[in-house]
């Protein structure tokens, strides 16, 4: 059984989604396998129940007795223990197998531990949610200071400038960003939502004069993919969608192929799964390669 200790858990089949997948995205979880009769288990076990009580809630130990629960262990392939894994956001980030020397133990632990810029790009986002925009983009400012790329601080400060209309400079942060899928994804969907409304015209609250102008002349390319940018920036997707095909089915390159552009965009701004961006994506395909 797990020390008496609130950062200590057992961890089961049924509970490791939960417990270390799930909890791994808000705090780093290392998951000792083990069992009773291994000798260098009872050696690490107590060095790494000790770091958890010491580091109080930076990470949690997750104890998974490899006897009593077959099904996680040989996912792991934990064919020798103890083996510990660490877990980050929601994935596997590095391990060791063997009893190991508190030092070693300890170096290991490090990697993987909150650094100044996680705690600060945290309360950025706290703070973000909150509503104090200019609170975050202090934080987030100063997880960049001490660590340039972090993909968590990258996306929040290019959120609270893109909220400010800074949004070149917004989408020049989002190209740098390199992390988990999770956080690449809400990048790509940011920068696609910046660049939808950075491309509709000044004018969107009159969608009916827009609508007007294109429909006067249908073989006005230009003005159709106005209104349908416009449409998207209106959060009107289905029918931007369906005004933009049909400029890409009139000419799938006009303005370096702004219609088919502006349609990836909203693909990004719904996500892969949305209904829409099946059907049109399948729609826009069909046209692009009949």
């Amino acid at each position: 059984m797990a020390a008496a200790n609130p950062h200590v858990i057992d961890v089961t089949d049924a509970t490791f989604e939960r417990e270390v997948l799930d909890r791994s995205r808000e705090v780093p979880v290392v998951v000792d396998f083990w069992a009773p009769w291994c000798g260098p288990c009872r050696t690490l076990g107590p060095i790494l129940e000790r770091q958890a009580v010491q580091q109080n809630g930076a990470f949690v130990l997750a104890k998974i007795n490899v006897d009593e629960n077959p099904q996680i262990a040989a996912a792991a392939q934990a064919r020798s223990i103890p083996l510990v894994i660490a877990f980050r956001d929601g994935q596997a980030r590095s391990q060791f197998v063997g009893a190991q020397p508190e030092s070693e133990v300890k170096r290991f632990l490090a990697a993987i531990l909150p650094t100044q810029a996680d705690r600060l790009a945290k309360e950025g986002g706290e703070m973000l949610l909150a509503g104090h925009a200019n609170a975050a983009e202090e934080r987030f400012r100063g997880a960049l200071k001490e660590d340039a790329r972090h993909p968590i601080a990258l996306v929040g400060l290019a959120r609270v400038l893109g909220e400010r209309g800074a949004t070149e400079e917004a989408l020049a942060l989002l190209e740098r960003v390199v992390g988990a899928p999770a956080v690449e994804q809400e990048a790509e969907r940011l920068a696609a939502e910046l660049r939808t409304r950075a491309a509709a015209p000044s004018d969107t609250g009159d969608l009916a004069a827009l609508e007007a102008k294109a429909r006067a002349n249908p073989n006005d390319l230009g003005a159709r993919i106005e209104y349908g940018r416009a449409l998207a920036a209106a959060r009107r997707y289905e029918a931007a969608l369906a005004e933009l095909l049909a400029c890409v089915e009139a000419d799938a390159h006009f303005q370096e192929d702004a219609a088919r552009k502006a349609m990836l965009d909203v693909f990004g701004v719904l996500g892969g799964e949305h209904d829409l961006t099946q059907e049109y994506r399948s729609l826009l395909a069909r046209v692009l390669f009949r």
